[in-house]
């Protein structure tokens, strides 16, 4: 059994009037067409959200940093 709840979203005004566009062209409702879209978003895979590490050539910290904590190599940097 396929229940629906109504509830309501914020979205921007322009992106509104173009889903609206769509959903004349398609010729269904605005309903219909955000169902479609949230439907064949959540069916595609979820990216890798791993980071690839960056790496540069050098030879580690400066000897001022090497036992420091990032907190500590931060605050440096923003002073």
């Amino acid at each position: 059994m396929v229940t629906h709840m109504k509830t309501t979203i914020e979205i921007a005004d322009s992106l509104l009037l173009r889903a609206k566009a769509r959903a004349r062209e398609k010729n269904i409702t605005l309903r219909s067409l955000i169902e479609e879209s949230l439907a064949a978003t959540l069916d595609q895979p979820v990216p890798d959200a791993r980071v690839k590490p960056v790496t540069f050539k050098g030879k580690g910290l400066s000897r001022e940093f090497e036992g420091s904590s990032w907190d500590q190599i931060r605050d440096a940097i923003y002073s």
